[in-house]
């Protein structure tokens, strides 16, 4: 996974960078492609004005999340607790899927069994 850090405004250090590759890098998932981090300074009468934004780019649609804080560590990790909950819960989703097309499967399974001499092979790949 590559990470693209960016920092509108200011030059980020190197124990900054650090952070977010490591926390950022922590993300388990083999089909995210790159991670676009992007950090930048609000406006000055806010005093929690420090903007994280990570875009993790995976086939299909691409993982999104925006977080502000009154520091830069603070934010990236809230955004990629954010970001671990969606990997999970896509996840979750495909596996659900992938078992309901195996329960369907296993249900025509049964009643070819029960009725092999009506069940004809159109009715089996529907």
């Amino acid at each position: 996974m590559d990470i693209i850090i960016q920092s509108l405004g200011f030059k980020t250090g190197d124990t900054l960078e650090g952070f977010i590759n490591e926390k950022v890098g922590a993300l388990k998932s083999d089909t995210i492609v790159r991670a676009n981090v992007t950090l930048f300074k609000g406006p000055d009468n806010n005093p929690e004005n420090n903007y994280c934004e990570i875009r993790l780019e995976v086939p299909g649609n691409d993982h999104f999340v925006k977080k502000h804080s009154a520091h830069f560590e603070t934010a990236v990790s809230e955004c990629v607790d954010i970001l671990t909950q969606k990997i999970n819960k896509s996840k979750d989703k495909n596996t659900d899927r992938l078992q309901a097309d195996a329960a369907t499967v296993q249900d025509l399974i049964n009643e070819s069994e029960v009725n092999e001499d009506d069940m004809e092979l159109e009715d089996v790949v529907k």
